[in-house]
């Protein structure tokens, strides 16, 4: 018998996404019989502690008797239990400075941490997340900040609707110009954004079309590395060679600039490649493109525009190309920045939802098979008071000396 503890959620400001919600735990125990759940009390969450009661699972102040702790955000330090296994997005495996005194507690407390973003399948691909979600969210807000930039319509805050449908629906009701919209990756968060752009019933163009062609209706494209990266020999190889080789490459994605309104950014950016657009790049007078929805969300880095992430309470700034600062959004000479890093926290239902589904196929069934694919095994980044092995590279940042 294992039991499972679904921690209360304490950061700030407060989240309200949980790993598995009251049906996803009904699904975990009819599937697995030998595991057990206490659920800690929360007047955060997004399914009220009443919910879980009605489901048939105790809701307690108290997890110490619990052997593993399921969260979403870092817990903090003084909410640590000693001797426990937890699994948390613990922002560590970067370097990250502001939880370094974190990693150190876990350690010091014998805790056995597994990271979310860890969870990776034997080809390294990760098989949980929330991505899907931040690109559901981050698309509407795009839109969002469409209409407000231009003061054509008006759409609601994502996070005062129920769910996904709910955002579906307000965009139902908008009119959009004959716009083109580019959309880079095809992960889990080009995938969200894709959604929504298909519920909104914009056409999707291929490369050529988008490049050659006028409409008069709004259209998107979605594009992948090598549409908007080339090597700097001119040889045309596969992904492979890219993922492989990034400093051989150089951007391509002004051809797409120059004829974009907006752009949706749901890649992944890896260290190397180069950047999808420069800040001279924006300064050029073919630069076309008005508003930017960056959901990667990475700070000075492939997007120039993003020059920090922005809130779910203040999501949009505006970026002067020419001054390289930040100015008021509706300035005509803006580009309407969209960076609000946490997106799914405004999408808190479907969010855990979909990911107690994820966590359920791929991690639950690790702690009844004797981990036999190694899920938990390449999850794990503390045991015994050390670093594991593949975590060692940690050791330096870990001691301070990073």
């Amino acid at each position: 018998m294992t039991k499972f503890g679904i921690i209360k959620e304490r950061k700030n400001p407060p989240d309200r996404r949980v790993v598995f919600s009251p049906n996803g735990l009904r699904s975990v125990v009819s599937k697995f019989p030998k595991a057990s759940f206490n659920v800690e009390h929360s007047d955060v969450r997004i399914f009220k502690d009443e919910a879980y009661t009605e489901a048939g699972f105790t809701v307690s102040e108290d997890l110490s008797d619990c052997d593993v702790l399921l969260g979403v955000k870092e817990v903090p330090i003084s909410a640590l239990i000693p001797n426990k296994k937890y699994f948390f997005f613990s922002h560590t495996i970067k370097k990250q400075p502001y939880n370094r005194d974190l990693l150190n507690a876990i350690l010091k407390k014998n805790i056995e941490l597994y990271d979310h973003e860890v969870i990776v399948g034997q080809n390294g691909f990760r098989l949980i997340g929330f991505g899907k979600y931040a690109g559901i969210v981050g698309a509407y807000n795009g839109f969002r900040a469409w209409g407000l930039k231009y003061n054509t319509f008006t759409l609601p805050k994502a996070e005062t609707l129920s769910d996904q449908k709910a955002l579906e629906l307000e965009l139902s009701k908008i009119k959009l110009p004959n716009i083109k919209i580019v959309l880079t990756g095809n992960g889990k968060v080009g995938g969200g954004a894709k959604e929504i752009l298909e519920a909104m019933n914009i056409r999707q163009v291929t490369v050529e079309e988008y490049l050659d062609t006028t409409f008069d209706e709004p259209v998107y494209v979605q594009i992948d590395v090598l549409d908007y990266s080339k090597r700097k020999d001119g040889k045309i190889l596969d992904k492979n060679d890219f993922y492989k080789n990034p400093g051989e490459y150089e951007g391509d994605f002004m051809r797409f600039a120059k004829v974009s309104d907006m752009y949706i950014a749901g890649h992944f950016y890896g260290d190397g490649a180069p950047f999808i657009f420069t800040r001279d790049d924006a300064k050029s007078r073919d630069f076309n493109i008005k508003l930017v929805a960056d959901i990667s969300c990475d700070i000075d880095g492939p997007v120039a525009s993003t020059i920090r992430s922005s809130t779910i309470a203040d999501p949009i700034y505006g970026y002067n190309p020419e001054t390289e600062t930040e100015i008021d959004y509706k300035d005509p000479k803006a580009i309407t920045v969209m960076a609000v890093d946490n997106l799914p926290c405004e999408l808190p239902k479907d969010a855990s939802e979909g990911f107690g589904e994820m966590f359920l196929t791929s991690v639950i069934p690790a702690f009844f098979n004797e981990d036999k694919d190694g899920i938990l095994e390449r999850a794990r980044m503390t045991q015994g008071g050390r670093l594991t092995k593949r975590y060692s590279y940690l050791q330096d940042y870990v001691e301070g000396k990073e």
